[in-house]
């Protein structure tokens, strides 16, 4: 069980940020907004925001191999199951799992959640993740491998900078229960791919054939 007491007990700011802050005259506001919006329990709009999500991006690390990904499915894909901590399936995919990778070994992760309408503020979020593959948890997950949950430190941002995107369609990539194996990525048509793919891949010679669907 991961706990975010820790992130709770260690300092908000480490000696980089501080020195920064600084250099600008930054600490009583970066002060400040550590006081009025840093939480550990999502807001009523933070809920409906990552409810609505059908993105969000992720960092993670682990000594020198820091990876960043965006993460997607249908609005609700992101479940939140308790006040401070919420989850995510992984889907099929390029089996590097760099962002599981890391979590394997060091917990800390970074989320961002923002929508491109110009308007609506991010929620940036510090957590504690772990990896889930228990069929209760898998059973919240339609077509996830396995589940990523995470206790989150939360503090929000305004929107200023963000751009406005108006299109708003979900990928075709999504498993549902109509459509239980979408369409192969055309890299797992490539030569030095398709032989080697995973034996359990969805999308694996053996279990479907891609040379002759969806060409």
């Amino acid at each position: 069980m991961v706990s975010n007491s820790n992130l709770k007990s260690r300092p908000f700011f480490h000696e980089g940020m501080r020195d920064i802050q600084d250099k600008f005259d930054g600490r009583r506001t970066a002060e400040a907004i550590e006081k009025h919006r840093k939480h550990y329990q999502f807001w009523e709009d933070e809920i409906k925001i990552i409810k609505e999500s059908n993105f969000f991006f992720i960092a993670s690390s682990w000594g020198d191999y820091n990876d960043c990904n965006i993460k997607s499915g249908y609005a609700g894909f992101v479940k939140i199951i308790k006040k401070d901590t919420l989850e995510y399936p992984e889907y099929d995919g390029n089996s590097m799992y760099r962002t599981a990778g890391n979590i394997s070994k060091n917990p800390n992760i970074g989320l961002l959640f923002v929508n491109f309408d110009g308007k609506s503020r991010r929620i940036r979020i510090n957590g504690k993740a772990s990896i889930h593959f228990d069929d209760k948890t898998l059973s919240r997950h339609f077509g996830a491998k396995f589940v990523i949950r995470i206790k989150c430190e939360i503090y929000p941002n305004c929107p200023r900078y963000l751009p406005g995107l108006l299109l708003n369609k979900n990928s075709q990539d999504i498993p549902t229960i109509e459509n239980r194996i979408p369409s192969p990525p055309e890299w797992k048509k490539r030569d030095y791919i398709r032989d080697i793919l995973p034996e359990n891949d969805m999308h694996n010679k053996l279990n479907y054939n891609i040379g002759d669907k969806n060409e």
